[in-house]
Parts: C-alpha cells; sequence; structure tokens
C-alpha cells in the first residue's frame, strides 16, 4: 500500500511540475510574465490527503464545485485559498461566505445581493467573478456576453460589500481545444473592455478561463487563471461519491 501510496503523490508533484512547465513555455512564447498565470488545482470529489499532497507540491489555491465539499474538507485541509468555482445557490452562500478567498460563478443580481448580504453580515469585502457562457449553451450557467456589462453595473450600485475582480467562462468541451478559442477570445475582449473602467470595487486581476483539456490554448489567448483538476490528480472516480 505504503509504494502505491509513494506513485501516486509522485505523480500529483509531477502533473503539477508538467503544467507549471507548459504555462511557462506558453507565456514565454507570448512575451508574458511566467508568474502572471494563476494555477488552480480543481478538488472536486478528491480526498482531503490528495489535497494537502498537492499543497505539499505548491499549489496555493484549490477550487471547489460544491459547497458541502467545502463544508467537508475545509478544517481537513492544510492553509490554502478556496475558490467557489461551480454554479452556486442563493441558499448555500451563508455556509462558505468566510471560507472561500473568490467566488467564480456570479451570473445574476440576485446572487450578487445575496452574496453582498452575507459579506456584510460578516464584515468583509467579498471577491467575485462574473461567469460568462459566451457559447449561449443551455446545459451551463453564466450570463450571455451581451449581458454582462449591465449586470457588472447593477452589482457596483447595489453591493457595496463585493470587488468584482473579473470573469469566468467555461468554453463547451471538444475534443479539439481549437474549436474553443473562438470563445476565448470574446470574454478576453470583455476582459479589456470593462477591466478598463475606473471604480472602487472594479477590479479586474483574474481572467479564469482554461481547464485541463484547453487551458493551453485558454493561455494563448490571454487566461490568467486555469482551472485543472484531472491534469493533476487523474481521472475522477465517482464510485464512492
Amino acid at each position: 500500500m505504503r509504494q502505491e501510496e509513494g506513485l501516486r503523490v509522485g505523480r500529483i508533484k509531477e502533473n503539477i511540475e508538467d503544467i507549471i512547465a507548459k504555462k511557462e513555455e506558453i507565456t514565454a512564447k507570448a512575451g508574458r510574465n511566467k508568474d502572471e498565470v494563476l494555477l488552480v488545482a480543481v478538488t472536486k470529489t478528491r480526498t482531503a490527503e490528495e489535497i494537502n499532497e498537492a499543497i505539499d507540491a505548491g499549489i496555493t489555491h484549490i477550487g471547489e464545485n460544491k459547497v458541502q465539499e467545502i463544508m467537508d474538507k475545509f478544517d481537513q485541509v492544510k492553509r490554502v485559498n478556496w475558490h467557489m468555482i461551480g454554479h452556486l445557490q442563493t441558499n448555500k452562500v451563508k455556509y462558505i461566505i468566510d471560507k472561500v478567498y473568490m467566488i467564480h460563478s456570479v451570473d445574476s443580481l440576485k446572487l450578487a445581493e445575496e452574496i453582498d448580504k452575507r459579506a456584510g453580515q460578516s464584515g468583509i469585502m467579498m471577491n467575485i467573478l462574473i461567469q460568462v457562457n459566451a457559447a449561449e449553451e443551455e446545459s451551463k450557467f453564466g450570463i450571455t456576453t451581451e449581458e454582462t456589462g449591465m449586470l457588472i453595473q447593477e452589482i457596483l450600485k447595489r453591493c457595496p460589500h463585493i470587488k468584482i475582480k473579473g470573469l469566468m467562462c467555461i468554453a463547451p468541451f471538444e475534443d479539439n481545444p481549437e474549436e474553443v478559442r473562438g470563445y476565448f477570445r470574446q470574454v478576453k475582449e470583455l476582459y479589456e473592455q470593462f477591466g478598463s473602467i475606473s471604480h472602487e470595487r472594479l477590479d479586474f486581476q483574474y481572467l479564469s478561463m482554461g481547464m485541463s483539456n484547453d487551458y493551453e490554448v485558454a493561455i494563448q489567448e490571454g487566461s490568467n487563471l486555469i482551472r485543472v483538476g484531472t491534469a493533476i490528480f487523474g481521472e475522477r472516480n465517482y464510485s464512492n461519491k
């Protein structure tokens, strides 16, 4: 058993090193700083032990898709920045408001107002990203590119305990990542457009685009935050989840 655990630990560390090397290569070709792209390890269905191994290998930010998994793992995981990257229901905001560094999946004023309410009660300023569904896939959450500006304006007007830190995009899954390059490009254009607006609670620092299958193309198109799970931990096993 110890030998198997050692091999698994080694793979997690090696996979992280491979991803870091790839992002450094891509950013170098684009004339960007190698430290500009933040790697967020997606820990959906992963054990606290696996997550801690990734942290030991240098991971400083992790992303969870479900509130319950954050609650279950929070006290078992070493000190790290937590990101809520999955769809967030308004009635569950209260459980994570004091646990996460940033919420990536804000796609409605109703959700933003609940985050603002809970952040105010906790005496904090919550970092959020606006989730943009550039491909307008019915199976995915997020607002359209046309709705982005209006939502940003409404949040700035109504939510004093929220800081908008940028945009998030989940592209359609394609065997050939080149097929989604155009969607990344659209969201990057929005990021530049709204990021140029001067406002104390509009501080565009993160363009969250790219997952295990398409993060290389996302970085090429300007992403500075990639959310990678399978390429770090291997294929997920849902049998016990």
